[in-house]
């Protein structure tokens, strides 16, 4: 049986840079990828990530230097991305090529890859667990052993439910795209996200289209299990002059929007990523979560791996939590009120239009940190905010 000092499951952004992590430190890395899975992602990246994970520039496929939000009444508000004057833009990607370039970052970083099904751990006395997977249906199953299992495998991880209590119980929004072929004569503004808060197409959460230079992703979320999700897209795809354009592919799946409470087993098995439901409430982001939990999961395991001690694993929720628990804490409030119905959709769209607020969520998502710089600024936008909740009470 061939033995591994980490099995990282999954390939998408947090297990490929897990992997990618791991490796490249010196350890003996296996990823495990199921393969021909994307997830349904509007593909949009902050600076950030762009400047902390080395993403070069070929890999960008779209620009945007701003956001459109849409009210029920259709009443809309842009919001320049350069709220500086300094050029800034949120880089757009295709998971679908990605992801592979993450990929192929691990093998070039050291890590083995092989394609498969994670189906259970197994124990048999001796240190470590044995991570059993098939490679295509039928097959007789494979096994390896690992001294630590770092689960990255989705919002309904195999791994966090057969080794995680509670891992069952995270919360979830399902969201469905249609990736299509941009307009020869457009339709929509390649420099542009489009996002829709309204009932009509999604009753808890929002609608989008997000250019990707020759293509665009038009997607809509909902934890709404009856909500029919297809329908809606082919709604707003004829609404806004897109139903002619060549589809290339239609995506469905879970995304949450919780972490869980623990992501380690106390032994030896660690999730990241969405596994870990580390995705933005509010505004579903979780490519960069995705990337900085993976981040922190190598760093735990790589810990655990030249201590022993399995107390190390349990630093990478610690650390995630003390950079982005806060932001995730506000979003959740602020989606929990304002998506509640088309009242409130409208009064937080017409929020957005404000200079305060725009130089507050812009920065905040760029750098991925909340900027206490000017306090005179968001005594004003708790003011105007509160005036905008005593308006939709009730």
């Amino acid at each position: 049986m061939t033995g591994y000092d980490c099995v990282v499951v999954g390939g998408g952004p947090s297990g490929a840079t897990a992997a990618t992590d791991l490796a490249a430190a010196g350890h003996r890395v296996l990823l495990l990828d199921r393969g021909g899975r994307i997830k349904p992602c509007g593909g949009a990246i902050p600076p950030r990530l762009i400047r902390d994970f080395a993403i070069p520039d070929h890999l960008i496929v779209g620009r945007a230097v701003a956001a459109r939000m849409v009210g029920p009444s259709d009443i809309s508000v842009d919001m320049p991305v350069d709220q500086t004057g300094e050029g800034g833009f949120v880089g757009m990607v295709d998971r679908e090529v990605f992801d592979e370039w993450l990929r192929a970052r691990a093998v070039a970083s050291g890590a083995e890859r092989r394609t498969g099904r994670f189906d259970r751990i197994e124990r048999d006395g001796v240190e470590g667990a044995i991570v059993v997977y098939g490679e295509r249906p039928g097959e007789p199953e494979q096994r390896v052993r690992a001294r630590c299992v770092i689960g990255a495998d989705g919002a309904r991880s195999r791994v966090a439910l057969t080794t995680l209590d509670g891992a069952e119980r995270m919360p979830c929004v399902f969201a469905y795209h249609e990736v299509i072929r941009s307009p020869a004569v457009d339709a929509l503004d390649r420099g542009r996200c489009d996002v829709f808060y309204q009932g009509s197409l999604s009753p808890d959460f929002y609608a989008w289209i997000f250019p990707h230079g020759d293509t665009a992703s038009v997607g809509v979320g909902s934890a709404n299990k009856g909500f029919a999700l297809r329908d809606a897209v082919g709604r707003l795809r004829a609404r806004e002059g897109l139903d002619g354009c060549e589809t290339i592919r239609r995506e469905g799946a879970p995304i949450p929007l919780k972490p869980l409470r623990r992501w380690d087993n106390g032994r030896d098995v660690l999730v990241t990523g969405d596994a870990a439901g580390v995705v933005a409430p509010a505004s579903g982001e979780g490519i960069y979560y995705a990337m900085a939990a993976g981040r922190e999961a190598a760093q735990a395991a790589g810990a655990f791996l030249i201590s022993g001690d399995a107390r190390a694993l349990r630093q990478a929720r610690r650390a995630f939590m003390r950079a982005h628990g806060r932001v995730f804490w506000i979003l959740g409030i602020m989606q929990h009120f304002w998506y509640r119905n088309d009242r409130r959709r409208e009064r937080f769209v017409t929020m957005c239009e404000d200079r305060d607020v725009q130089q507050l969520i812009w920065p905040a998502y760029m750098n991925k940190q909340l900027v206490y710089a000017r306090p005179i600024a968001y005594l004003r936008i708790f003011l105007k905010d509160m005036r905008h909740l005593l308006q939709t009470a009730g």
